[in-house]
């Protein structure tokens, strides 16, 4: 009998045809199907996050019926590998694929979905590279894996496609291409299976909304936590963070939460966790003297354990094999690491009163982070760690302060798929303003916040530039923790910061009602244009090129516009931010009547509108028939309950509808339903004279409206 050779049998394996399988969907929700290829890992984004689905909310966006052709997605394992394949239509644009700080538009990239620091270049290498993306078309999908994913998101055509792309002469044809049409979203997941999602819209908001709400909905802050916060030099002594207190209250600057950098501990990179005895003799007086003066505290940290931490020992059989700056890395996936880790903070910092954290460094840089070689005790691999160690801290540290029945609301410096719910806004030190409007706007797309924040700059302007970007994110922050800048630092725009900052306060009402939506129906509360009804993108610019120079640039493609300098800020706003030394600036207005938000002048509709610059102001427009609920302005949050007078600002010449959301603005009282939405309402009455109405508040609900002005911002002449 002859054996057939085993390198003839080899090569025949390894030549062997590999055939797509169809995916079986599993509808979970409406609008929302899992499917499985292969034999997925146990361990992936979702039970790291353990999200709790908005089941209810979900089914109030309704039913809507698989947004693909089911037979033209397909996953197939191979060398150990997961190759899935989506389909793309001619003219589809896709956004999303985590936080990116320069492009919008993700199709035609080639990613590796990678938690790290941002290095300048939108690679997939990024603080949240979640792997979830959305289709101008109305769907999303989520890959749900711990893996670095390598994502050829319309860039790559296969032979057997059945819409290839044409074959052109480069030599005579002026259309030719170096990027030729791609008719699919290809992701590579080094493991033998994964878990995948497919949200429907009919639109991508409601794609999006989906996704934020399977997974868990919107972080719903305190209200303290939508003031505004300085943090103050690292070394600072707790005299001196008092005293910068006290000075921002005798200059008349809003000042809600204070951020204390490395040097609160007693030894910092790696760090004890404990307070320096030094600089902070009393720590639990510094936080009871804080919250009687209005402002509450924010402790920075990383997780690495220092060898001179009490707790050090009580972990060693918890740590990885790598340390990070010489400290110990605990594996925070393991309940019993959980448990001695953070009980520490709960008895040193949450139980005296401490407000939240600012979570540093998890996310890369490699020549400091545990190495992908590095081994950890639970048995995960060091990338699915890495993939997903700002997960593991942000939910178990916001779990510190729910068992207190408080909110929180920190910083992080990484974040992934499944992490929407956590009350935590990402950050870096990068510092590119443009960029960081680009970010702002692609965190939406992704279930993310992210705060533009503001350090020092060169000139004043640029200082007041940078602070109005703040006023208009999720985060009113400066971080003084080296420069040690005040909002008052630049003299010459001291009182332009001040009347922005107060803004900041002033519409705290309208940032609660909006994160309320966030938290309740998934919108996400910054957002790109592309997300809004009646907004069309400008077309492409000129045709594809080719240069006949070869020794320059023989690929040079022509790119079409995005739009990443302006986005949406709740449910009505459009803001179109000043950068340092720009005299004009163009906005692409949505269909619909706009107005200027400061004096209630129309604008333009559907329209490219010029804005001159002027340093009082950031450009912000509201869409026709809108109201924006603002306070007095103040120069702290309102305490739990406390009643605030309201001014009702009506734009537009249509009646309005706005759906005010209220609780205690401090506990979690909320989620036992212990909360109201209450109706503002604008229309003429018999004699044609605008008219405002507010619902009845709720027996035995939080009632926080005070007296309540309507001003008509847009009057007809």
């Amino acid at each position: 009998m002859n054996r057939f050779p085993v390198a003839l049998l080899l090569l025949f394996l390894l030549n062997l045809p590999t055939f797509s399988q169809e995916i079986q969907w599993e509808p979970i929700a409406p609008g929302v199907w899992k499917g499985s290829s292969g034999v997925p890992e146990s361990y992936d984004l979702s039970s790291a996050a353990q999200p709790e689905a908005k089941l209810a909310a979900l089914e109030k966006l309704g039913a809507e019926a698989f947004p693909l052709n089911q037979g033209e997605i397909t996953g197939i394992q191979r060398d150990g590998n997961t190759y899935l394949r989506f389909p793309l239509e001619r003219g589809e644009q896709l956004f999303g694929f985590g936080l990116n700080f320069k492009t919008v538009h993700q199709r035609g990239r080639i990613l590796r979905l990678h938690v790290d620091h941002y290095g300048g270049t939108d690679n997939g290498r990024t603080h949240a590279p979640v792997p979830f993306y959305v289709s101008d078309r109305g769907y999303g999908v989520f890959v749900n894996s711990a893996r670095y994913l390598d994502v050829y998101a319309g860039s790559a055509s296969r032979l057997d496609s059945d819409d290839p792309p044409e074959a052109r002469d480069r030599n005579t044809d002026s259309k030719w291409t170096a990027s030729p049409y791609s008719d699919a979203v290809e992701v590579m997941v080094p493991a033998a299976g994964v878990t995948v999602y497919v949200f429907a819209g009919p639109t991508a908001l409601e794609a999006i909304q989906r996704f934020n709400l399977l997974n868990g909905g919107g972080a719903l802050p305190p209200r303290w936590g939508l003031g505004f916060t300085q943090r103050v030099h690292r070394l600072y002594s707790q005299e001196e963070v008092v005293r910068e207190v006290d000075e921002f209250e005798a200059r008349g600057f809003p000042l809600d939460f204070v951020g204390l950098e490395p040097g609160w501990q007693s030894k910092s990179y790696p760090n004890t966790f404990a307070w320096d005895p030094v600089r902070f003799p009393n720590p639990a007086q510094l936080v009871k003297t804080l919250q009687e003066k209005g402002v509450s505290l924010n402790l920075w940290m990383n997780p690495y354990v220092s060898p001179d931490a009490t707790f050090y020992n009580s972990l060693t059989p918890y740590y990885g094999s790598h340390t990070v700056w010489a400290g110990a890395v605990p594996d925070l996936s393991m309940p019993a690491a959980q448990q001695i880790y953070w009980e520490n903070f709960t008895r040193d910092h949450v139980e005296i009163g401490v407000g939240g954290y600012k979570i540093d460094e998890v996310d890369g840089y490699d020549r400091w982070l545990w190495p992908d070689v590095a081994t950890f005790p639970s048995g995960l691999a060091a990338e699915q760690l890495r993939q997903t160690y700002g997960l593991l801290v942000q939910k178990q540290s916001a779990q510190l302060f729910r068992e207190q029945n408080r909110r929180t609301w920190g910083l992080v410096r990484a974040s992934n798929g499944g992490g929407v719910s956590f009350p935590y806004v990402l950050y870096n030190d990068y510092y590119n303003h443009r960029d960081f409007i680009t970010a702002l706007i692609n965190s939406g797309y992704s279930g993310l916040l992210w705060t533009p924040e503001a350090r020092a700059s060169d000139t004043a302007e640029e200082w007041l530039r940078r602070f109005q970007t703040v006023v208009f994110s999720p985060m009113a922050m400066i971080n003084a923790w080296a420069s040690g800048t005040k909002p008052w630092t630049y003299p010459e725009v001291e009182e332009e910061i001040k009347a922005m900052a107060l803004l900041r306060m002033q519409m705290i009402p309208y940032w609660y009602s909006s994160f309320a939506q966030y938290h309740f129906e998934g919108i996400p509360p910054f957002r790109g244009m592309n997300l809004e009804p009646g907004f069309v993108e400008a077309k492409p610019i000129g045709e594809p090129k080719v240069s006949m120079d070869l020794e320059s640039n023989p690929y040079e493609e022509a790119i079409k516009s995005e739009i990443k300098d302006q986005y949406m800020a709740g449910p009505s706003l459009l803001v179109a931010p000043f950068f340092a030394g720009d005299t004009s600036r163009s906005v692409l207005l949505p269909k619909g009547n706009w107005y200027d938000f400061y004096d209630g002048r129309y604008v333009g509709n559907g329209e490219i509108i010029e804005v001159r610059s002027r340093l009082d102001q950031i450009p912000v427009f509201v869409r026709e028939g809108s109201l924006i609920p603002l306070m007095e302005p103040r120069l702290h949050a309102p305490g739990p309950n406390e009643r605030v007078d309201l001014e009702i600002r009506h734009y537009g010449k249509e009646a309005a509808t706005y759906w005010y959301y209220d609780d205690d603005g401090y506990s979690f009282d909320f989620e036992n339903g212990n909360f109201t939405w209450r109706e503002l309402k604008v229309e003429k009455d018999g004699q044609g004279n605008w008219k405002g109405t507010l619902s009845p508040a709720s027996k035995g609900k939080p009632n926080t409206i005070g007296k309540v002005r309507w001003k008509f911002m847009s009057l007809e002449e």
